[in-house]
């Protein structure tokens, strides 16, 4: 059993939402910080390790799928949950995939049950 908590960073360019979620996390026995832009997430992953990844995929200025490849790069072993309700994710996974990226996916309005099973999940693989 992992003696310590699953570390998540959620980045999600509207607050609300990484904030809402980020306070769901934490008092399901996570250790959750929020952020609202790919490049602030990597700026982080240079400085902080986290284990898990919870990322909107269609933001301004970076995709989620974007920073998720570039902090893989600094933190190889954090696992990448990406969320979206955007209709472009298709074409950015596949465009992903082709450049040897394979992220797990859920789609918007996700509840934050399915999100928590997900990382109980990682945790037991950790």
């Amino acid at each position: 059993m992992r003696a310590t908590k699953l570390r998540i960073l959620v980045v999600d360019d509207e607050p609300l939402v990484a904030n809402s979620l980020v306070d769901i996390l934490n008092l399901s026995g996570f250790e959750a910080s929020s952020l609202y832009s790919g490049s602030q997430a990597i700026d982080r992953a240079n400085i902080a390790a986290f284990d898990v990844l919870i990322t909107e995929v269609v933001m301004p200025e970076m995709t989620g799928i974007d920073a998720a490849i570039e902090i893989q790069k600094v933190l190889p072993n954090c696992k990448v949950l990406l969320v979206s309700g955007n209709t472009r994710t298709d074409d950015l996974l596949r465009d992903a995939q082709e450049r040897g990226s394979y992220f797990d996916i859920l789609a918007k309005p996700v509840h934050p049950s399915v999100i928590i099973d997900r990382l109980k999940a990682l945790s037991v693989l950790n």
